[in-house]
C-alpha cells in the first residue's frame, strides 16, 4: 500500500477516492476519525490519508491525481430539430421549446 494523497478536508480525500475507484484503482482513506486527536498529535498527522491498495497502480493513480476532473468539458453545440434555435453542447433540452436534445438523435 502506498499513501498517494493527504489534505485537511476529508470531503476532498472522499472525492479523490471515488474518483479514483471509478478508474478501478482501490484504494482506502485512513485517518479518517482521527481528527479529534488534534492537540494531543501534530495536526498535519491527524489529515485523513488515501492510500492505493496496489502498488502496481500508484504511477496511474498520480496521473489521475493531477487531473482536473472537474473542468469544465467543451461539448459542441446542438441545433434543436423542432424550433431551430442552438443551445449550448451542456444543456439536454432545448431552452426555447422544452424538446429533449435525447429525442433528437
Amino acid at each position: 500500500m502506498i499513501k498517494v494523497f493527504s489534505a485537511q478536508d476529508f470531503i476532498e480525500v472522499a472525492f479523490w477516492r471515488n474518483y479514483l475507484e471509478q478508474q478501478d484503482i482501490s484504494c482506502q482513506i485512513r485517518n479518517e476519525f482521527l481528527g479529534s486527536a488534534v492537540g494531543e498529535v501534530p495536526a498535519i498527522e491527524c489529515w485523513p490519508e488515501l492510500w492505493i491498495i496496489n502498488d502496481n497502480d500508484e504511477a496511474e493513480a498520480y496521473k489521475y491525481l493531477a487531473s482536473e476532473p472537474l473542468a469544465e468539458q467543451s461539448l459542441p453545440a446542438w441545433q434543436c430539430v423542432c424550433c431551430g434555435e442552438q443551445s449550448e453542447g451542456q444543456f439536454t433540452d432545448c431552452w426555447n421549446c422544452g424538446e429533449s436534445k435525447n429525442e433528437q438523435d
